[in-house]
């Protein structure tokens, strides 16, 4: 096949599922969805490989385990017109329960040549904490229904008993309700645009394209790996705790090994399994890995599921990246970003120039009101963005999400017209940044004042093991959270919790900071005088700098 075609059909399906991102975003119910963007859209081969990456680049390498799961159980069986559901971390292979996925097969020519798929987080589905994500579940069961991949559309006739269930078990089953069906509509509608090019090209040519698609991401791969050194290098790390054992830290390890133009991750010295819900499935191990070594690598690499032929993965049974049922999920996304953070300090290693000081993580705040804003949801559902680390040639970005999410911060205009809470403060914290040649980013910091009673979540990570420094830079200030501001009880509460708040408590939020890369010494006097004049560092802050 030529590589025009191969190339017009890539940027076809690249459209194509931009088209259906956006359309999502824009019909969503939930502010998951249409403010912090908690899903991706996805094509995929016929035998669930994918094609092109989401921009949630840490769905990318589930969908292979969940089609591989209903190829195997519906052999045979799979007609167009069917959708399938499931948000199961172990049948399905998804990141946690609250994760839902829908994919539909696509047919030409009376044969299956590809899948269109969707995941996005739903605001609750059951369990034991309204918005289901708990801060301390002890199994899986507490976490929210348990959907297996199942139908939901039989042959193009919808399924509403499948639906019942699920909203029945939700607290929120208007968005949920709203927000299946939104996805469903674009599942729908990827399916019926890759039809259409494969009546416009032809259904060989199509999945001939797919094929070459996925032998040049390997091969690129495979070229840029063996343009290392071999060798062999090592990194451990570790979680503040699992939400249950709070004095216990949690250790994540890595030994990377280049040998023969493989790249070689072993995992088996990470700690065992979690009785928290901080374990991980090997998809979320293998979206880790990938991200990692593609930003360490070269930039222009596109991921696809056609890498994997070039890269091993070593995972221990019933450890913490590699947990078996019942073990809970809910916090896996703090734990993907330490994880990462563990993963570029071994690659660091292979290819200095493109190392990167640790990151301030990811963390979620969930609200459940008692009665809400008129006509709104009860549940106030943020992703809390931090700040990367500084890397070799520059300072770390602030006030952002880092790493293999790419979620967005959700608005306080938008939180304060739907939800009963005032936002007292919105800022970047001086002084937050590792110290270093090149800065860490700066964190977040938010104020809230409930208007009514509420229960409020808080998961995070990286308040006890704040953000490393790499090459001689400082760490990142630790992340924060603060209850009760003005009054006799205000406290620090140094662990992931669930609390019972009433009408006019305040708290604080603080995300961890970037950490720093190289000497503080050795950064540029010009730098440092914008820092202290755009208030990033204050005088004191300096001092660092100065040696003081």
């Amino acid at each position: 096949m030529d590589a025009i075609t191969i190339q017009i059909l890539r940027n076809k399906i690249a459209s194509l599922t931009d088209e259906m991102h956006y359309h999502f975003y824009r019909s969503g119910y939930s502010t998951i969805i249409r403010e912090s963007r908690d899903f991706s859209c996805v094509i995929l081969d016929a035998t669930g490989r994918l094609i092109v990456a989401p921009p949630m680049f840490f769905h990318a390498p589930v969908y292979r385990h969940l089609i591989g799961h209903i190829l195997k159980t519906y052999a045979g069986e799979i007609a167009e017109g069917d959708v399938f559901v499931s948000n199961h971390p172990y049948d399905g292979g998804l990141p946690h329960v609250s994760d839902m996925a829908f994919v539909a097969p696509i047919f030409a020519g009376g044969r299956i040549v590809g899948f269109s798929g969707s995941i996005a987080h739903k605001a609750d589905v059951g369990g034991a904490v309204a918005g289901s994500t708990s801060a301390n579940a002890t199994e899986m069961y507490h976490e929210g229904l348990l959907v297996p991949p199942i139908r939901i559309w039989d042959r193009g006739q919808f399924l509403p008993d499948i639906e019942r269930i699920i909203l029945t078990n939700s607290r929120q089953p208007e968005l949920v309700r709203g927000d299946c069906r939104a996805q469903i509509a674009v599942t729908q509608m990827g399916a019926e645009r890759v039809k259409e090019l494969c009546a416009r090209f032809g259904a060989e040519i199509v999945t001939g394209a797919f094929a070459a698609i996925l032998k040049g991401a390997g091969d690129a791969l495979r070229a840029r790996i063996a343009r290392l050194p071999e060798g062999e290098a090592s990194a451990e790390g570790f979680l503040d705790s699992d939400g249950v054992e709070v004095d216990k830290p949690v250790k994540l390890a890595v030994t990377v090994t280049i040998k023969d133009g493989l790249a070689t991750f072993d995992f088996s010295a990470s700690g065992p399994q979690a009785r928290g819900p901080i374990n991980l499935r090997p998809s979320m191990v293998e979206a880790c890995v990938f991200y990692s070594l593609i930003g360490s690598l070269d930039s222009t690499l596109q991921f696809n599921d056609g890498m994997r032929d070039a890269v091993r993965l070593v995972l221990a049974p019933r450890t913490i990246v590699n947990a078996e049922p019942p073990a809970p999920v809910s916090n896996y996304q703090m734990v993907n970003l330490k994880l990462v953070d563990v993963i570029l300090e071994a690659l660091a290693h292979f290819n200095p120039a493109r190392a990167i000081a640790n990151a301030g993580s990811s963390s979620a705040l969930g609200i459940a009101w008692r009665q809400g804003r008129p006509g709104q949801s009860t549940m106030q559902y943020e992703i809390v963005g931090s700040a990367y680390g500084g890397g070799a040639g520059h300072d770390g970005a602030s006030g952002t999400a880092t790493h293999l999410s790419n979620l967005h911060i959700a608005p306080i205009e938008i939180l304060e017209s739907e939800y009963p809470c005032r936002i007292n403060r919105f800022d970047l914290v001086p002084d937050s940044g590792g110290a270093g040649r090149w800065r860490g980013g700066l964190s977040t910091m938010r104020e809230y004042e409930l208007l009514e009673d509420a229960t409020v979540t808080r998961r995070f990570d990286k308040a006890k093991f704040p953000p490393n420094g790499l090459a001689g830079g400082q760490s990142g200030a630790p992340a924060r959270f603060r209850i009760h501001l003005g009054t006799q009880e205000e406290k620090e509460i140094p662990e992931s919790a669930r609390l019972e708040m009433k009408a006019g408590a305040r708290f604080l939020i603080q995300s961890a900071g970037g950490g720093g890369y190289g000497a503080p010494s050795l950064r540029d006097a010009g730098a440092l005088a914008r820092d202290i004049e755009e208030g990033a560092v204050t005088q004191d802050g300096a001092k660092t700098y100065r040696g003081g």
